[in-house]
């Protein structure tokens, strides 16, 4: 397959300024690695990483951890992935598979801290270079803008439930229905817990009860801790708006033992 001798991304380039439009050079991919055109890219906070320098990144930096696209090289010797499939890559970008935390498998914590946007270079690009580690297959006919945030969103809420202890028919409570919230009702829903959207107005009702919500409390309507003291309390409470004025709040919305 031919491939153009240079790609357009956009990339971080000095503290505290705009993303910068530039031309990268093409690469052949590494053995072990997999080069994917992008089809799309999520947008997400943890990319301002490299443009304010939270934490301290080499720059020149192309953000994006929510990126799916098409393999179109791969490294030498590679068996596991094919040209012309459909995968994706989120925040985690490899792992060393020798440390502690990967002998246990829990590869999100290596020490090596690899992540697309941060070590790596991420899915602000026309295309991608990935390690075959990191690479995550696609659903078949699954939109690509679609699939893109569940690597970041969506894990983030997937495993948060997937790793606390709630059984079927636990009230989850899920404050802050945004990119976050709106997933986590609909992984509550379907793993069997009671999920119960707490937000402020009207608006987001009708979604979040289409999305599989048991109950939702209006915080302009009632007295969310109240109500749902009601019904027993939350066994899990996920803060997805996360302010000051409401971390004292939310302590009284959990299941009282």
């Amino acid at each position: 397959m031919l491939h153009p001798s240079s790609f357009t991304a956009y990339a971080f380039t000095e503290k505290n300024t705009p993303l910068k439009k530039l031309s990268i050079p093409w690469a052949d991919p590494e053995q072990n690695q997999v080069v994917l055109k992008v089809k799309a890219c999520g947008v997400c906070a943890g990319d301002t990483v490299p443009q304010l320098q939270a934490w301290p990144v080499a720059l020149p930096r192309i953000p994006g951890h929510e990126f799916v696209g098409e393999i179109v090289a791969v490294g030498e010797n590679e068996t596991k992935f094919n040209i012309g499939e459909i995968v994706g890559g989120g925040w985690h970008a490899g792992h060393c598979s020798d440390c502690a935390q990967c002998r246990v498998g829990k590869f999100i914590g290596c020490t090596s801290r690899m992540a697309h946007g941060i070590t790596h270079d991420g899915g602000y690009a026309e295309y991608v270079t990935i390690r075959r580690e990191a690479v995550c297959r696609i659903p078949e006919g699954m939109a690509p803008e679609i699939a893109g945030p569940l690597l970041c969103a969506g894990v983030t809420m997937y495993n948060s439930l997937r790793n606390v202890d709630v059984r079927a028919g636990d009230i989850v409570a899920i404050h802050g229905i945004g990119g976050l919230g709106h997933l986590g009702i609909q992984f509550a829903a379907k793993m069997g817990y009671r999920a119960v959207a707490l937000s402020s107005g009207p608006a987001k009702r009708e979604d979040c009860m289409s999305f599989g919500a048991f109950a939702y409390l209006d915080a302009s309507e009632v007295d969310q801790s109240a109500e749902l003291q009601k019904m027993g309390g939350a066994k899990v409470l996920m803060l997805c708006a996360p302010t000051a004025n409401v971390s004292g709040f939310v302590v009284i919305l959990l299941l009282r033992y």
